[in-house]
Parts: C-alpha cells; structure tokens; sequence
C-alpha cells in the first residue's frame, strides 16, 4: 500500500474503454466506508458518462482535456438533503442551515473523495481532481438537478490510463510537519524548502513563458490571480447561501 501511494500520479489521458459500472458501484461502495462526521455520511456523487452530459459539463472545467477526454466524471457533493429529509419524516427538527454544517459535509465529500481514488488506482484506474467544481458550483449544480443542502465539492476524472508522466514534485515532508506546536518558518527555511522545486527545468520554463522572475510570481500573477480567487469565492459563498447553510 506504501509503495502505491508513494508512487501514484495524476492522470491526464485515457483509453478510449469504458469503465464498467459494476466496478464503479464496487469502488464507491468502498469508499463510502471512509470516516464520515456522526455516521451521517453527508455526502452524494453524480455519475456522468452520457456524451450530451458531458459537452454540457466541461465548459464549466475550462474544458480541460482530462475531463473531455475522460469515459467518467464523479462529482462529490455535500449533501444534507437526504439527511435533513430524514429527520423530519421522523419528528426530528434539522438545524443544518449553518456554516458549520456545510464544512462537516464537505470534509465527508474529500474523505470519500479520496478514498475512491485510492480504491481505484489499486484496480489500474487512473483519476484526477478538478477543483473546478468549487469554481462553478452554481452552474455545475443546474446541470445536475442539485437540490437545496447540495453541493458539489470536487469532480474526478476517472479512466484506463493512456500514459505514464513523471511524478510532480512535492515538498519535503519536513517542510511540513510540525510536533507537538506549529514551527513558524524563518527566511532560510522557505529558501530551502522550496528550493528543489525552484530548480527543476519545467519550473523555470514555466517563469519564462510567462515573463515573470520567480515561480510564485507565475503562482499568484497567472495561475491563482487575487482577483479570480475573490470573484469565485463570492460566487460560492453566495451559492453556498442559496443552497441553505447560510442566512
């Protein structure tokens, strides 16, 4: 199981085969015996394979080619629908419709989330995470007929690989351990922790294509600007609203 994990990389592109449902069935089966808040399992996904489905859908993942591409999608929602729902049939009065609720939901949605990944690459599937998910809830939610108390959390890119990429780079697990209180970090420790990763050639290609000096400058100026990141973060919240958990 180490070896596995220590070796997994994000999939991109896929065989032209489809993923059976009766092995997705299994694989969400499992998945959904991951740790949840209460026992409440506060969560739901949507299968998409269905071709008008998903012409409908990539739009609002920047059309990126792994969701194009991809024979499946799994949206994870958090969802207090099916629970709310069944407390009332049983003389029990919800009081769901808070900020708190929707992170016990959404922390429910990650844990099944990844655990189906895990699941899946140990059956030779391969997967990726689209935050975009996050970025276009509302609309994302329209397609699939979300309900009140329903949220979409992530979308995953499921498939038969049809490559085999290098492993991106991650930090050193130093940089981000901390025993007993949190360590902050001096000037010296970002220079060394960040300094594999400043280093390597698609890095620096990186800062050049964009006219910029430093691999953060691509970070904050292109890749993940302010302005987007306020401008979706209202968006959400304002669906967040819509939805129910905030008043």
């Amino acid at each position: 199981m180490l070896t596995s994990l220590n070796n997994r990389k994000s999939i991109r592109k896929y065989q032209k085969k489809e993923v059976d449902n009766q092995l997705l069935t299994q694989l969400l089966d499992t998945a959904f015996r991951a740790s949840t808040t209460g026992n409440m399992q506060l969560y739901s996904v949507v299968v998409t394979k269905d071709e008008k489905k998903k012409a409908q859908l990539a739009p609002l993942h920047f059309n990126q080619p792994t969701y194009v591409n991809a024979p499946v999608s799994l949206t994870f929602c958090a969802d207090y629908n099916r629970f709310n729902k069944w407390c009332e049939s049983r003389e029990a009065e919800p009081g769901y419709d808070n900020f708190l609720s929707f992170l016990n939901a959404a922390i429910d949605t990650m844990l099944v989330a990844q655990t189906f990944c895990v699941a899946a690459e140990s059956k030779g599937l391969g997967i990726c995470y689209l935050g975009t998910a996050l970025y276009n809830a509302k609309a994302i939610a329209q397609i699939l007929a979300l309900p009140k108390f329903v949220v979409p959390i992530t979308t995953i890119t499921v498939g038969y690989p049809d490559e085999n990429p290098a492993q991106t780079d991650r930090l050193p697990a130093d940089a981000l351990i901390h025993f007993e209180t949190y360590k902050d970090y001096t000037n010296a420790d970002i220079d060394r922790i960040y300094a594999h990763k400043e280093s390597l050639a698609e890095n620096k290609k990186f800062i050049a294509e964009n006219n910029k000096k430093t691999l953060a400058q691509v970070f904050t100026d292109i890749r993940y600007k302010k302005a987007d990141n306020e401008a979706f973060s209202k968006a959400l919240l304002d669906f967040i609203k819509e939805q129910g958990f905030l008043k």
